[in-house]
């Protein structure tokens, strides 16, 4: 019989930096412009890292025409949902461009 592979428990991968991007919309409401997420290389050295931004989208229509009437899109409250991505497979999103970050490590 094949041996069953092994669960090992989830390794954190280091420390991450998370975007959160806000900027006016049409009427010059500050608004949710993207998140995303990128780990921070541990190898000495000049890293560039493009990192692919999303917004959370409205559920339905109504949704999406009230939150465009009052200024008041949808919002994640916790980073972690933008870091760990725990959750995120139940919320709609659209993607919303990229932001390239460069980090230099010592």
């Amino acid at each position: 019989p094949a041996a069953k592979p092994q669960s090992h428990p989830h390794v954190p991968a280091g420390p991450q930096i998370v975007l959160s991007v806000y900027g006016p919309d049409f009427f010059g409401h500050d608004v949710v412009r993207g998140y995303g997420a990128v780990h921070v290389p541990f190898v000495p050295g000049r890293h560039k890292r493009t990192i692919a931004m999303f917004v959370p989208e409205s559920s339905s229509r109504l949704q999406q025409l009230t939150s465009w009437f009052t200024g008041r899109r949808p919002e994640f409250t916790d980073p972690k949902v933008v870091a760990q991505g725990e959750g995120r497979e139940v919320t709609r999103v659209r993607s919303q461009g990229f932001v390239t970050v460069s980090f230099n490590v010592v």
